[in-house]
């Protein structure tokens, strides 16, 4: 069940690894074949199309938000300007971030959810995080590095004060940092979207300061 090639309406865009993996294997085939958005009260606005790596081997994982136009037509996650500036940040190819025994990704939603009345991306389906996530990583243990993108990923993945905002999470990474001797590093970041260049521009600590501690990590880890 690996593929990122072919249309929105026949192609399976769950990539699960190591294939043949017995119960990992089928956890993928249960999430290809999800359509609870389709039949929800406020339904998907097209048919569910899941795209996700799944990974049992990798140790660095991105949760991120949400697929967007592009990644629903592609089937293949972070094929727009926003992963290459991820890319980026990693100091990686491209090579090496869709290399599923080496990097997974699980973003809070599965399938493209539609755009909103100002032509936005609509936030992650819920049905995503209440049907599938707490199976997924309890199935990945090796994860050691947990790239948490945006405010979605960040309320499931991380455990933060009620009202913070994203920018003061994101300028605690060094508390993450410190906390990841008990555990995986859970590292904050802002969604990559050229929408957050005004955000970046204003905060030169995210990429003088935390970007090269990513680097190093991911280096390590990759």
């Amino acid at each position: 069940m690996v593929g990122y090639e072919g249309s929105p309406t026949n192609s399976m865009s769950i990539t699960v690894h190591p294939p043949g993996a017995g119960d990992f294997q089928a956890l993928g085939a249960e999430i290809s074949a999800c359509d609870l958005c389709a039949h929800a009260p406020s339904p998907l606005p097209h048919d569910p199309r899941p795209v996700a790596v799944l990974s049992q081997t990798a140790r660095i994982c991105i949760a991120g938000q949400a697929p967007g136009t592009r990644v629903h037509a592609s089937g293949k996650p972070f094929t727009d300007p926003s992963g290459d500036r991820l890319r980026a940040w990693m100091g990686i190819d491209e090579s090496q971030f869709y290399d599923p025994g080496r990097l997974a990704i699980v973003p809070m939603g599965f399938c493209f959810p539609g755009l909103d009345s100002k032509g936005g991306d609509k936030p992650p389906r819920r049905e995503c995080r209440a049907t599938w996530h707490d199976r997924i990583f309890a199935a990945m243990p090796q994860i050691e590095l947990l790239l948490v993108i945006g405010a979605y990923a960040r309320d499931y993945h991380l455990d933060v004060p009620r009202g913070e905002t994203l920018r003061q999470t994101v300028a605690r990474w060094r508390e993450f940092v410190a906390m990841a001797a008990d555990g995986p590093l859970r590292l904050p970041l802002p969604h990559p979207s050229w929408r957050n260049n005004a955000w970046l521009n204003k905060n030169p600590w995210f990429a003088e300061e935390l970007l090269p501690v990513l680097r190093a990590k991911v280096a390590a880890l990759i």
